[in-house]
């Protein structure tokens, strides 16, 4: 893994992104963010001391992961994720895949969540080498019960098809929601101690944050 932070490896993401991208196409999405952020979102993802959810989702190979199931073995990090065609994205999970045996030192588990279909995450692990689970969340359904879906405005939407993002394609049906990128850390019996979700795609929490909370259950 680079010595550089996330965050500055996701920042020199955005400088080439201005470098090779027309002003008023990145403004599009940075309006939507903005837009987004307005919102209130940010405040109402589910909070630090809150019971998450249980959930089954699928993996890769389109077996079941039960949350109780991995909360059994140890403390569960979750990272939700827009998707293989997001650069930051794939980014921090690049971060995530170097980091992982510290996670596993600590007997905790990683994973990842995203709305694409089971054969989209199957690329994006093979491609990657990924050694967590990628779980496929239809319509953002277990999300939204983090908090975390919201609805892709329409001006997005033409701008993500020019490029050749198809969120119906991607994701297996029309809705057009994705999630906030978000990492959650969660005891062994379910309780989050550790959330953050940000509006601003490009931002994402540095993996010692996440470190330091799973030390900080011991």
């Amino acid at each position: 893994m680079t010595s550089m932070s996330l965050q500055d490896q996701l920042d020199a993401i955005t400088a080439r992104t201005r470098e090779l991208v027309q002003a008023d196409r990145l403004a599009v999405g940075e309006h939507a963010a903005e837009e987004l952020f307005a919102t209130g979102i940010e405040e109402r993802i589910l909070p630090v001391g809150a019971q998450a959810p249980e959930f089954v989702l699928e993996n890769f190979t389109g077996k079941p992961i039960r949350l109780s199931d991995l909360l059994s073995f140890g403390p569960v990090v979750l990272k939700f994720f827009r998707g293989r065609w997001c650069p930051y994205c794939v980014t921090e999970l690049e971060a995530w895949r170097s980091l992982y045996p510290s996670l596993r030192e600590r007997g905790a588990f990683l994973a990842a969540i995203s709305p694409q279909i089971v054969r989209q995450n199957d690329f994006l692990v093979q491609q990657f080498q990924l050694p967590f689970p990628v779980l496929s969340d239809p319509d953002c359904k277990v999300a939204e019960q983090f908090g975390l879906a919201w609805s892709v405005p329409e001006p997005l939407r033409e701008q993500y098809r020019s490029i050749m993002v198809n969120l119906p394609f991607l994701n297996g049906e029309e809705s057009w929601r994705l999630p906030l990128p978000a990492t959650y850390v969660l005891d062994t019996s379910g309780r989050v101690v550790f959330a953050e979700a940000h509006a601003d795609f490009r931002v994402r929490p540095e993996p010692d944050e996440v470190l330091a909370a799973l030390d900080g259950m011991g």
